[in-house]
């Protein structure tokens, strides 16, 4: 991974892998705390489920991180102390936060971590202090460094913006997300 520009509350960074993808996951878990909001955005096969899973992982969650997609909402207790992380697909709501809340979710969002997929417009009113990550792929093929002239391959190549919204997030350093 590598930091392509930083401001207190916002850092860049290029992703190169799944394997990345997760490692950025498992840093965020070192910044969160029970209460936050983690809202992803990217086209489809972006990585919000890759960045999940590494985020569930480095807060020691139950239960394997999958796309809730057809659930819409996934709950995944701590294994130790930690806060449990509430994974949401929001793509098919459409009510915003009264949708949230009809979820009927068996915990209180203030005590997890909640990581809602395709968030924008729709989760914002839950909170004013919230991560914003955007993940951007190039949809194709590239030709890289060593290719052959001519030949190309499939992109894994991820553009990642990480901002903190709030002030929750004002004397974050981001920066550690690209160590």
């Amino acid at each position: 991974m590598e930091e392509s520009a930083a401001s207190p509350r916002s850092v860049r960074l290029v992703v190169n892998s799944p394997g990345q993808m997760g490692e950025l996951g498992r840093r965020l878990a070192k910044l969160v705390r029970a209460g936050d909001l983690v809202m992803l955005s990217g086209e489809l096969g972006a990585g919000k489920t890759t960045l999940t899973r590494g985020l569930g992982e480095g807060l020691g969650i139950r239960g394997a991180v999958t796309s809730p997609t057809f659930v819409i909402a996934r709950v995944h207790p701590s294994l130790g102390d930690g806060p449990p992380l509430v994974h949401v697909d929001a793509y098919r709501l459409g009510g915003g936060l009264d949708e949230m809340e009809d979820l009927d979710l068996d915990v209180s969002l203030s005590d997890s971590v909640i990581v809602v997929e395709w968030g924008e417009g729709k989760v914002e009113e839950l909170t004013d202090d919230r991560l914003q990550v955007r993940i951007h792929r190039t949809v194709g093929t590239v030709s890289s460094p060593g290719t052959p002239p001519g030949a190309t391959e499939t992109d894994e190549v991820r553009h990642v913006t990480v901002t903190g919204l709030g002030e929750r997030w004002a004397s974050v350093d981001l920066g550690v997300l690209s160590a």
